[in-house]
């Protein structure tokens, strides 16, 4: 294992997202607070002062009450402009680099800048196998998702009239060039393109709408056009009626997977090795009590796992029947539910291929459970991470450290296709160093790690959006820094 070594400081800025009179951060008040307190003291002080009046007073009185008001009135509000870059900002150290995004002064509206930092990061890197395919891996550097889009499902099964509006039901609104024009802008290389397929098959035969399809090309070729990878594949379609990893229901199963696959092929054969075909998102036993959380000594769960093998051979062997660029195109291959565990496990076997140096192992991973992923509202939850704590990044090293050895080191690339962080309670700092610490550590190991966003910010539910699609702005600046600034 790798120790981490140390951890530095350099502060990057970002607007407070709290509004009216909340303190933004400990022992900060925002300037429109300051405002509002000055008006109430003041106005209270100086009116108590103006309306005691003494018939009594000299001129000579009067005119020195009234110096005397100036005096405090100008003393305040030279006290606020002195103080203020103080308190738009939270410094973590002071002998730090300023980044491209600086704190920068109060807005109109009062509203303060918060000053986050991008943790120094140094890890020695592991020696990585001279191959085709851990270099490919490594180019598609930082990744990103267009999730809770394509991928998004409607229980109401094909309706040709309806089924293209499923593309923004999720997300809110229709993908466009633009979109992806800024991610590659931001630094990002990679964009996984998850899609699901069921609501959009026009008969027995599985076959894909044509309209549904041409869509699903139009967005891989924004990705292409911006010199991208792109990955595409089968996402939220795991049901008995289509593909489920049982014995029971594999004949179906395979059917399935075999239709979808094959028309992909089609329709993408002549793609360079740029677009990156995934075989199933997260393969699990959905709706019984092992959807999570695989039991090695439980049958249905090993029957389940044996499954998954024999779809992920017939993936493979379908991609490279239909020939043209297809014969040597990446294909990414997971485990049970896509979980690190379930990759390490003896019973998970690579596919055997035709070429060599062509399949990636596809994992995702929330991790740890209790920051990134779990609600914040349950027993458990924890909402802090530190880039230089160990005891908060222990799992992280861990389970790449396994990935690393089972299959990095022999060759065999790894992508990281989902991973995040969800906002609790705007703990953007923890994020931030969770978000550094994570590609950090999987470049140095060589895998590829695609943030999940799903463009998600407000309420209760997954808020992993980084990407605000309506504005084309990064509510988040600072996480996506941290992502690319070490997934070089």
């Amino acid at each position: 294992m790798i120790n981490y070594i140390s951890v530095k400081f350099a502060p990057v800025a970002q607007s407070d997202r709290v509004t009216g009179y909340e303190p933004v951060g400990q022992g900060f008040e925002s300037l429109l607070a300051r405002q509002r307190y000055a008006e109430l003291v003041l106005g209270s002080a100086f009116f108590a002062l103006l309306f005691e009046y003494d018939y009594n007073e000299t001129e000579a009185f009067k005119m020195k009450k009234s110096v005397v008001l100036s005096a405090i009135i100008l003393s305040f509000v030279l006290s606020g402009c002195s103080n203020s870059a103080k308190s738009s900002e939270i410094t973590v150290q002071a002998e730090t680099s300023k980044t491209e995004s600086e704190t920068s002064a109060a807005s109109s509206q009062g509203t303060a800048k918060v000053a986050f930092s991008i943790p120094e990061i140094n890890l020695q890197k592991k020696t990585l196998p001279e191959n085709e395919a851990i270099a490919f891996v490594n180019t598609m550097k930082a990744g990103w998702n267009l999730g809770n889009t394509f991928d998004a499902v409607s229980d109401g099964g094909y309706n040709e009239a309806t089924e293209m509006k499923i593309e923004s039901s999720w997300c809110g609104i229709a993908t466009t060039k633009q979109m992806i024009d800024e991610i590659k802008k931001a630094g990002f290389n990679t964009v996984r393109i998850p899609v699901s397929w069921h609501n959009h098959l026009t008969d027995n035969n599985f076959t894909i709408s044509q309209k549904w399809l041409d869509r699903v090309k139009e967005v891989v070729d924004y990705a292409m056009s911006n010199d991208m990878y792109a990955i595409i594949n089968i996402h939220h379609d795991i049901d008995k009626a289509y593909y489920y990893p049982s014995s029971e229901y594999l004949e179906n199963s395979k059917k399935y997977v075999s239709s979808i696959w094959t028309q992909l092929c089609k329709k993408f054969g002549d793609y360079d090795n740029r677009l990156i075909f995934e075989a199933v998102n997260e393969p699990r036993l959905v709706g019984t009590n092992y959807e999570w959380w695989l039991d090695k000594n439980n049958a249905q769960c090993i029957d389940a796992v044996n499954c998954i093998n024999e779809l992920n051979q017939l993936f493979v062997d379908t991609v490279r029947a239909s020939g043209g660029n297809n014969a040597s195109r990446y294909l990414m291959c997971p485990g049970y539910s896509a979980s690190p565990s379930s990759a390490l496990m003896d019973e998970f076997k690579l596919p055997k291929d035709s070429v060599q140096n062509r399949l990636i192992v596809s994992v995702h991973a929330y991790t740890p459970y209790n920051f990134a992923l779990q609600a914040a509202n349950e027993s458990g939850s924890k909402s802090d991470f530190k880039a230089s704590n160990s005891s908060d990044t222990a799992e992280i090293t861990s389970f790449i450290d396994g990935l690393y050895q089972k299959f990095v080191s022999k060759g065999i690339p790894v992508v990281i296709g989902e991973f995040g962080a969800r906002d609790k309670n705007s703990n953007t700092q923890a994020r931030i160093d969770f978000s550094a610490y994570y590609v950090a550590y999987a470049r140095a190991n060589g895998i590829t790690c695609c943030w999940w966003d799903n463009n998600a910010f407000s309420g209760s539910g997954e808020n992993f959006g980084l990407f605000d699609r309506r504005t084309l702005t990064w509510k988040y600046p600072e996480i996506k820094d941290a992502i690319i600034k070490y997934c070089n």
